[in-house]
């Protein structure tokens, strides 16, 4: 039986899920270089990461993402649950971004060249919200 209140919600958290899934599956083969550039930016906005080395923490968002994103393709799991979880991951990416002066212009929340790949992350927490004001 789906949980899924609205015919509307099958695309949006297919394709949601679908790229929060693949994007934890390429975090999990990720070898060093990538566990350390990711390390680095999460530290630098949430310093209390930098005493977890950079695998570990690679890991840790991989599989977090595996499951946010597994969790969004699964029918059966409530748009409440599924919301909770996308509005939390998407709103810390979203803080991230926000502390993070390399990724938007001085003074504003615009994003620079380097941060527009990570400002979508928005759209993620928009999507989430989304989905928790449409839970039964």
């Amino acid at each position: 039986m789906s949980l899924l209140r609205f015919p509307r919600d099958v695309p949006t958290r297919l394709s949601v899920g679908a790229y929060v899934l693949h994007a934890g599956l390429g975090k999990w083969k990720g070898g060093a270089e990538q566990a350390k550039g990711v390390h680095g930016m999460a530290a630098g906005a949430f310093p209390f990461l930098s005493e977890i080395d950079p695998p570990t923490l690679l890991k840790g968002l991989a599989a977090g993402e595996i499951a946010l994103g597994a969790a969004l393709l699964t029918p059966f799991i409530s748009n409440r649950l599924a919301g909770l979880g996308l509005t939390g991951f998407a709103g810390a990416l979203v803080t991230m971004y926000l502390r993070t002066p390399a990724l938007h212009k001085p003074g504003s929340v615009w994003p620079t060249q380097a941060g527009t790949g990570v400002s979508k992350d928005v759209w993620m927490l928009g999507i989430g919200l989304g989905l928790l004001a449409d839970a039964p």
